[in-house]
């Protein structure tokens, strides 16, 4: 094939990949400005939007002082809902972030729900928070999974960001950087 006709070939195909991305980018941010009622960017990596918005379906999971609590508990804030344990790796690296998260949303009705799948109980959680210099998350549990097998979870560290309506909006599967402007900018858009 002659260089001329190699390289209009190359270009052709570069262009319709180009062209497939961006409808990719662009049908994100289309798909979050409908969700949500909001025009923004792009969402962080990661961290996928759930179109239609989702209703949680029922689980149960305690608080530090062992009592049982659901996401009604919640209503009306905006909630991150972060499935982890102190034995994952990811989930270890990712907590220190999550609790910065928290010191910025706290006072905007965004909760910052940190769920252990910690069989070690609340010790195990308050002995991994002091270690790690956590103090803005609570202490909850999903002892028997109940919440993990509600969401469908394919692993930990997962993080829902859930709206004042109690409707999930996206997901991201493993750990991330929460402190980035971006999450926080996204996570405030999308919660409404």
């Amino acid at each position: 094939m002659p260089v001329s006709k190699h390289l209009k070939t190359r270009r052709t195909m570069l262009a319709a990949i180009g062209g497939t991305l961006a409808g990719g980018v662009m049908g994100r941010k289309l798909a979050l400005s409908q969700a949500s009622g909001a025009t923004m960017g792009e969402l962080p990596h990661g961290l996928k939007p759930v179109d239609p918005p989702a209703r949680l379906p029922a689980f149960r999971f305690t608080d530090a002082m062992g009592d049982t609590r659901s996401m009604a508990y919640f209503n009306g804030k905006g909630v991150v809902l972060n499935l982890w344990a102190t034995w994952c790796a990811p989930c270890v690296a990712e907590m220190p972030s999550l609790d910065q998260l928290a010191a910025a949303v706290k006072d905007e009705g965004i909760v910052v729900l940190p769920l252990s799948a910690d069989q070690g109980g609340v010790q195990a959680v308050d002995n991994f928070y002091r270690k790690h210099g956590i103090v803005h998350l609570g202490t909850w549990l999903d002892h028997d999974g109940e919440a993990q097998t509600a969401l469908k979870l394919r692993g930990i560290p997962t993080t829902l960001i859930i709206d004042r309506q109690g409707r999930e909006r996206a997901r991201l599967e493993g750990g991330t950087n929460w402190a980035a402007p971006a999450y926080h900018d996204a996570i405030r858009a999308l919660v409404g």
